[in-house]
C-alpha cells in the first residue's frame, strides 16, 4: 500500500483555517501497470454490456443489494463535499402505482405535442411511448433528488455548489454499481417530474432529477440496435508529441 501526501501553499487568510483541518491517511493501493491495464480493460468491457432496459421481470431484489449500491453512489465527489443528493428507494406496490399514474399523465402530454417534433424524432429509433408498465413491474424504483440548498441545524438556508455536476456523478456511480451487481436499469425522466416530490414526501429544497428503474430484465428481452461512439470521436489527446496546435 502506498500513501500519498502533498503540501499546499495557502494564502495567509486561509492558513489559520488549514491548521484546524482534520486529516486522515489516504488509503491507496498501488498496482503494477499490467494489472492496471487488465482491470481497466475488463471494466470497460463489462460496462459496454450495460444497456437501458424497459422490460422487467417481477422477481424481487434483496434490499441489501440496493443499499450497497446507494452506499457506493454516496462516495461520489461533490462540490465542497456537500453531497447534495438524496435517494428514495421504493418497492411499495401502491407507491409505484401512484408514480406510474402520475408519470404517464405527464408522458401523454409529452408525446401528444409538448415535446415538439424535433425531440420526438430523436426518440423515434428507441421505440418509446407514454406507456410505462416497468414503473410497476420492476421491483425497485430509486428517485434521485438534488438538494438545491441545504438547511442547517438552526433552519438557515446554506448554498450548495455544483449541484447538477455532483448529482450527475453520484448517479453514474449508482448505475455502474447496480450493473456490477447484476441488475438492469432505466433512467426515466418524465418532464415535469415535480409529482415525485409529493409522492416521496420530500422537502422544498430538493428537486427530483431522475427516476431510476431497477431490476432483472424480462426473459428474452430485446433492446434497440444502437452503437456507442468510438473512442476517437469522444476523445482528444494533448500529449507531449501531439501535432494538435
Amino acid at each position: 500500500m502506498r500513501r500519498l501526501s502533498c503540501v499546499l501553499s495557502l494564502p495567509a487568510q486561509y492558513k489559520s483555517m488549514s491548521e484546524k483541518l482534520l486529516t486522515i491517511d489516504l488509503q491507496f493501493s498501488s498496482l503494477d501497470e499490467e494489472e492496471m491495464r487488465a482491470r481497466s480493460a475488463a471494466f470497460a468491457k463489462d460496462l459496454a454490456r450495460r444497456r437501458t432496459v424497459r422490460d422487467y421481470a417481477p422477481a424481487t431484489v434483496d434490499r441489501e443489494i440496493i443499499e450497497n449500491c446507494i452506499r457506493a453512489a454516496g462516495t461520489a465527489p461533490s462540490g465542497a463535499n456537500q453531497q447534495p443528493w438524496h435517494f428514495v428507494a421504493i418497492n411499495d406496490p401502491k407507491i409505484k402505482s401512484a408514480i406510474r399514474e402520475a408519470a404517464e399523465e405527464e408522458e401523454r402530454a409529452f408525446y401528444a405535442g409538448r415535446a415538439g417534433e424535433e425531440w420526438l424524432s430523436a426518440l423515434a429509433h428507441l421505440g418509446t411511448d407514454d406507456n410505462k408498465p416497468f414503473l410497476e413491474i420492476a421491483p425497485w424504483l430509486i428517485a434521485i433528488f438534488a438538494e438545491r440548498y441545504s438547511v442547517d441545524d438552526e433552519g438557515n438556508r446554506v448554498k450548495n455548489y455544483y449541484v447538477p455536476e455532483s448529482v450527475g456523478i453520484a448517479t453514474g456511480f449508482l448505475i455502474a454499481a447496480l450493473h456490477q451487481s447484476g441488475l438492469a436499469t432505466l433512467t426515466h425522466t418524465p418532464a415535469p417530474m415535480s409529482f415525485l416530490s409529493k409522492v416521496c414526501k420530500r422537502p422544498d429544497n430538493e428537486k427530483p432529477v431522475i427516476l431510476l428503474v431497477v431490476g432483472y430484465p424480462a426473459e428474452k428481452t430485446r433492446v434497440p440496435d444502437i452503437q456507442r461512439k468510438p473512442l476517437d470521436q469522444i476523445t482528444t489527446w494533448l500529449e507531449a508529441d501531439s501535432d494538435l496546435k
